[in-house]
């Protein structure tokens, strides 16, 4: 009775439901693996868990022969399972193999758990449309269905998405950006309600009121309708349209250091957020940067505003990609005080005049593919029709933050990048620009991590764990052979031959423990190289999991001889990443000129702490450190004043017209020599790609290329004809005629019907008649053989032809080069200069050091974008 009664017990329904039930998991406090058991060894699941040392959990469910194991985590066994090297069992994939004589023969593989977070196969969002959130949102603003960036009604996946924010009641009340800009109409029926006074001035004409007086002070205020415009009757919306605008007017005319300095922490406990769509010119041949004074300034207002959260500064990454330009030439862009934002067009295509660096950590939308941003202008009710380019996608960044800050008012400034990150939506997914990061995230110098989804970037601040305090680990410098620098003169170095240079450094966990640093954020690289032609020279840092991140790359029109005289590079590219192991340095001239030495470089890491106590604040240096030839930060130079210009100058006049582009990497490929085209590239750029974007286009049609090739032809053969043809007629002609018996004057020596000997040294002597015979032959370039010979002398000595020597000599100026640099050999005549209207004068004065020049400090005037 007891062995039925047992029986009946073991067979009940609960304990059957019961053992069917899966147990218990403690990922906290175990470890998990599934053995695959082979049962023909005669051995139990229990057995070869035994054998293993762990514990034996349950069958896979109603997989055979499967079955879930534990261990303590720490415990002796698993760590000696995990180890490499020697010991018997090696991880590949999340699966343990065994070396073929030491794990049981019952088991045919082990394999690790990894919890895992599914996403959620939600329904496809229906976009909302215009109407819909007009209705809703009682929103009248006449400017409001222009407003794609908003609801986009042709390419709905291409918006901000923001409506759903402001139906929750999300509107950035609280929040206060502040512009640094050319000023700020605080009279416009769009903009009066929220502007902000108190944090407001104007350090162009020193007044309280940042007023805009030039007929182009226009684009501050277009950037504050973008992030402020009110709800109400006149135009459109900004993002944040219940948040307020302070302007800081510094754009519209000289500025001393001082002023700058003053400007970037300006009322910087109640202004929270800077919108800076300004920097060096985008020419693709500069190389700036704040000076000393200025990145004090900057990295006070990280320490100390909003009451030491950190004063959240973003800009656009530049305007100059068509130049070649990249915004790791910027000092401004390429810092790690910075948010650098880039811009996608309407399609969600890349615009040919963003510029792409490792720096970039996110896109968001301005002008082209046909479209412009509409937002406010300056008048009580005047809106703007064609607002753009990543001056115009930095303030909507700016408005996101705005909304998130109201949610979240004590995000600091990292953490602002953080969401930032986390918030970022993959897209255009072929393009080749993409690449995967050792984080699992991809990244592209284009894209950054992707483009600004507002609504999930406040619902991640919303439950935002903020980031433990910032630490930071300098590696030492590592000098080449005789390297050295002597009053901005470098000399010495390992010379840059073909394949480059490659220099390495090793971070080991000793060296993270020691200096407190837990996670990895990011990079920061200082390079000292000489070289003849600093455009041809590219910079790339390469991460023990492979990971390479670009940091200087080729710029076809930067002839610079000055080189890098200790510029400073920054990657957000290996954000998250495991830092231990071997970093690579790789330099390599792509001109193949090599005519260039590296001296030294020096890496700094920056994340955060594993002991939040154990911390403190990073502060510049006063003086370089001692102890080394080449100077390890930036020598502090003299204040001076400089000229902004406005922020459109270098936007390119069809920065809207243009269609992007989704299939074209930022640079073209590094593995090969510029033209050639890599195996692993899907997508090879030419050599000048980057200067002359649109022939690109125009050689891709192949038909295009036929025709010009045939045109070439017929003209060749046309022109060899005609001048077959002259030397017969020129041979008859001389065979035809002889001199007159004493006359001595050449038929070509006359001039206007009279003439005068060639040989008599009188003013008109060697000219020709305008419309002599000989000018349908210089047509031509040519001339008789018995003639080539003395114009050759003419033209050298300034003799018979000088029109032509004077149309030959005139230097070109595009105001980047010193009127000063004109040939001293024709200051006879006067120089070709541009010369603008008084109230048009947009042209900064030339700087030292903007072309690399001087003793390789960092020079802060500005170029807005």
């Amino acid at each position: 009775m007891r062995l039925l009664g047992l029986l009946l017990f073991l067979t009940s329904p609960a304990l059957l439901e019961a053992s069917l039930r899966p147990a218990k998991r403690s990922y906290d406090t175990h470890s998990y693996y599934v053995i695959h058991h082979d049962p023909s060894f005669g051995q139990s699941p229990a057995d070869s868990a035994a054998a293993l040392g762990a514990e034996l959990v349950e069958q896979v469910g109603e997989l055979k022969d499967h079955y879930l194991v534990r261990y303590e985590k720490d415990s002796q066994p698993e760590r000696t399972l995990f180890n490499t090297g020697d010991e018997p069992v090696t991880r590949s994939k999340n699966v343990l193999t065994r070396r073929h004589d030491n794990l049981p023969p019952s088991i045919r593989s082990l394999t690790y758990q990894t919890v895992r977070q599914r996403v959620k196969r939600a329904p496809v969002p229906s976009f909302p449309s215009v109407d819909e959130v007009v209705s809703k949102l009682n929103i009248h603003d006449p400017m409001f269905s222009s407003q794609w960036h908003i609801v986009n009604k042709d390419d709905p996946q291409h918006m901000v998405n923001v409506t759903g924010l402001w139906k929750e009641g999300i509107t950035g009340k609280g929040v206060i950006s502040a512009l640094l800009d050319d000023g700020l109409d605080y009279k416009s029926e769009d903009l009066k309600a929220n502007f902000y006074a108190p944090g407001s001035h104007d350090f162009n004409d020193h007044e309280d009121l940042p007023t805009p007086k030039l007929w182009d002070d226009k684009h501050g205020t277009r950037c504050a309708g973008e992030i402020a415009a009110v709800k109400n009757d006149v135009c459109g919306v900004g993002l944040a349209y219940d948040s307020k605008v302070a302007g800081i007017r510094i754009l519209s005319g000289p500025i001393s250091d001082a002023d700058e300095a003053i400007s970037l922490n300006f009322g910087y406990q109640q202004n929270q957020i800077y919108s800076c769509s300004w920097g060096p010119p985008d020419s693709g041949r500069d190389m700036e940067g704040p000076n000393l004074l200025i990145t004090k300034a900057i990295l006070n207002g990280i320490n100390k505003g909003r009451g030491g959260k950190g004063s959240i500064f973003v800009f656009a990454s530049g305007n100059g990609a068509a130049s070649g330009d990249s915004c790791n030439f910027d000092g401004y862009t390429n810092s790690i005080y910075t948010i650098t934002v880039g811009a996608i067009d309407s399609k969600g295509l890349h615009p040919y005049y963003s510029e792409a660096c490792a720096a970039n950590l996110f896109v968001t939308y301005s002008s082209g593919s046909g479209k412009h941003i509409y937002t406010t202008d300056v008048g009580e009710k005047v809106c703007s029709h064609n607002h753009g380019g990543t001056s115009a996608a930095a303030p909507l960044a700016v408005g996101a933050f705005a909304l998130a800050l109201s949610v979240r008012p004590d995000l600091t400034w990292r953490d602002a990048q953080h969401i930032a990150i986390h918030a970022a939506l993959h897209f255009n997914p072929e393009d080749p620009d993409w690449e995967m990061t050792a984080s699992g995230r991809p990244y592209s110098y284009k894209y950054g991590y992707g483009k600004m989804d507002v609504y999930t970037l406040v619902h991640i601040a919303k439950s935002w764990q903020l980031v433990k305090p910032q630490v930071w680990m300098s590696l030492p410098t590592i000098e080449f052979e005789d390297a050295a620098m002597e009053d901005g003169v470098m000399t010495g170095g390992e010379p840059i031959k073909e394949g480059g240079v490659r220099s390495t450094t090793t971070i080991t966990k000793t060296m993270l423990e020691e200096n407190n640093f837990e996670k990895l954020e990011h990079i920061t690289v200082k390079v000292w190289i000489t070289h003849t032609r600093r455009g041809d020279v590219e910079v790339q840092l390469i991460s023990p999991a492979g990971i390479k991140s670009v940091l200087g790359s080729r710029r076809p029109g930067d002839s610079a001889d000055t080189g890098y005289p200790g510029w400073t590079f920054m990657t957000v590219k290996h954000w998250d990443e495991n830092p231990i192991g071997q970093w690579t340095l790789h330099v390599f001239d792509q001109g193949n000129s090599e005519a260039g030495s590296i001296l030294g470089w020096s890496m700094t890491l920056w994340g955060s702490a594993i002991d939040p106590e154990d911390t403190e604040k990073y502060e510049l240096p006063d003086e370089p450190n001692e102890g080394h030839n080449l100077p390890p930060h930036p020598t502090a130079t003299t204040s001076t004043s400089k000229q902004h210009v406005k922020p459109t100058h270098h936007l390119p006049g069809d920065h809207a017209s243009q269609s992007g582009e989704a299939t074209r990497p930022a640079f073209h490929p590094t593995d090969s020599k510029p033209g050639t085209s890599p195996t692993n590239s899907p997508t090879t750029l030419p050599a000048d790609e980057g200067v002359f974007t649109h022939m690109y286009d125009l050689l891709s049609n192949q038909l295009w290329l036929i025709g010009a090739f045939g045109i070439v032809i017929i003209f060749g053969v046309g022109a060899g004809v005609f001048l077959w043809r002259r030397r017969q007629l020129a041979k008859r002609a001389k065979g035809a005629y002889a001199p007159i018996p004493g006359d001595n004057m050449p038929m070509r020596s006359m001039e206007g019907g009279t003439g005068q000997a060639s040989g008599s040294g009188e003013p008109g002597s060697g000219e020709r008649s305008a419309g002599g015979t000989r000018e349908l032959y210089e047509a031509f370039g040519v001339g008789s053989d018995d003639e080539d010979e003395a114009d050759e002398h003419s033209a050298l000595t300034g003799g018979g032809a000088s029109r032509y020597v004077q149309q030959a000599t005139v230097s070109y100026h595009d105001g980047f080069l010193d009127d000063e640099g004109l040939s001293t050999a024709h200051t006879s005549r006067t120089p070709y200069r541009d010369e603008l209207a008084p109230q048009q004068d947009t042209q900064s004065p030339r700087r030292e050091g903007s072309d690399g020049s001087g003793d390789g400090s960092w020079q802060d005037a500005s170029e807005p974008r």
